[in-house]
């Protein structure tokens, strides 16, 4: 296992995150962090304030992706977090992570979603792949630092996951796989796909799909140009291609007809990691906001104290605590073995739109300043925009959040 840096003291090497809880502990509110989550906290701020946030604008203006950031993250053990411990991982809980993911994200969200794209494609084979499968893919993931992606969206699916085009072909002990990808996030870095492919073409979405992992120097997979997006320019967006790909039958994740299950299932953890990154985006606007309105005085006094302001930076606040909420509620859920897919969309849908408020609430505080890019908050407000859209739009949390309301009325549950 990787070492931690000297950004906070070394008992966190050997600490244990524990997750079991009594009857008693169960049913008590607790809100507090442990003390391991929240040296987890200082070590992810720590190193956010010293590698992440004052080379942010950097990696803003000139695209670049965070090689050498994304490096060190692995070094300290910031990336591949869910990755457990007998495969070389620190096996961190669902609300572990969302502590780091938030204060990334505080940094530069752009920076935090190449590296929590990991996550995303690591999600499927921690949960269904065989332990050959995990041995050898999430073991090199703690090996050496390299980056994977999730390929599932295509250009003319989206949202419409049932409606992916990428077909895989049984051929004796092998698959081909024949498709393209688009908005794959570390597209042109990953050493492996997970690919979401239809096996079964007579069969409905829960049925028609399965799982492969594809090696990236695979014949046959071609990677698009990086696409030049309006905020987190420094996460690397492409199409990927795949023209008769062969994949050995070992390299497929679960059972054939099971991958959209798999690739469904993997929000259940990941959704929550957006949902914080979009808090750490959305507490970065309120700070910035109310930093400036404290120092910024218009009629004898700073524009913090008119009641216009005030007010703006009272409902960012709220906001952010609130989301918060929603996000640590849907990760103790998962870490404690109940569904969190209702939860994990409301805080999705949620925390995105809080970020986008207080992105725009912040340049509007900032007035002028806030339109130019020698201030943080215009670079916020290309950042925050693609929160609602990535991940599940605003639009499928909410039908996701209503259908599960709907089911639980007929059930008598409310």
């Amino acid at each position: 296992m990787r070492k931690f840096s000297a950004y906070v003291p070394r008992t966190i090497i050997t600490a244990r995150f524990n997750k079991s809880f009594s009857s008693t502990a169960a049913v008590r509110i607790n809100l507090a962090l442990t003390s391991e989550q929240l040296e987890l906290q200082q070590l992810a701020r720590s190193f956010t304030e010293k590698e992440i946030t004052p080379k942010a604008a950097y990696h803003d203006k000139t695209g670049e992706y965070p090689s050498e950031i994304l490096k060190k993250a692995w070094e300290v053990g910031l990336l591949n977090t869910h990755v457990p411990a007998e495969y070389g991982g620190l096996g961190l809980g669902v609300l572990d992570c969302t502590i780091i993911s938030e204060e990334m994200a505080y940094g530069c969200s752009g920076i935090q979603t190449a590296a929590e794209a990991n996550g995303l494609a690591e999600a499927p084979v921690i949960l269904g792949a065989s332990e050959a499968l995990k041995k050898k893919y999430l073991g090199r993931m703690t090996e050496e630092p390299l980056m994977c992606a999730y390929c599932v969206t295509e250009p003319i699916a989206g949202s419409d996951v049932a409606g992916i085009a990428t077909k895989a072909v049984k051929k004796g002990n092998s698959w081909v796989i024949n498709g393209n990808k688009m908005w794959i996030t570390n597209g042109g870095k990953a050493n492996w796909y997970f690919v979401l492919a239809k096996t079964d073409s007579t069969a409905n979405a829960g049925k028609a799909f399965t799982g492969f992992i594809v090696d990236g120097n695979a014949p046959g997979v071609t990677v698009g140009k990086k696409e030049i997006n309006m905020g987190q320019r420094c996460s690397d967006t492409r199409g990927i291609s795949f023209e008769d790909v062969e994949v050995s039958d070992e390299n497929r994740i679960g059972e054939v007809g099971k991958g959209f299950q798999l690739a469904m299932g993997a929000f259940d953890i990941t959704r929550p990691l957006v949902a914080s990154a979009a808090v750490g985006l959305a507490r970065r606007a309120y700070e910035e906001a109310l930093k400036y309105a404290m120092e910024r005085k218009t009629m004898g006094k700073p524009i913090a104290e008119h009641q216009a302001i005030a007010f703006m930076l009272a409902d960012m606040a709220i906001g952010v605590e609130a989301a918060r909420g929603l996000v640590h509620k849907s990760g103790w859920l998962r870490d404690n073995g109940q569904r969190n897919t209702l939860y994990a969309s409301m805080a999705k849908a949620m925390a995105s739109e809080v970020a986008n408020k207080n992105a725009a609430d912040a340049v509007q505080i900032f007035g002028g300043n806030g339109f130019n890019s020698e201030y943080p908050v215009e670079k916020l407000m290309r950042d925050a925009k693609i929160f609602m859209i990535y991940e599940g739009t605003s639009q499928i949390q909410r039908l996701i959040i209503s259908r599960a309301l709907i089911d639980n009325a007929k059930k008598g549950i409310f």
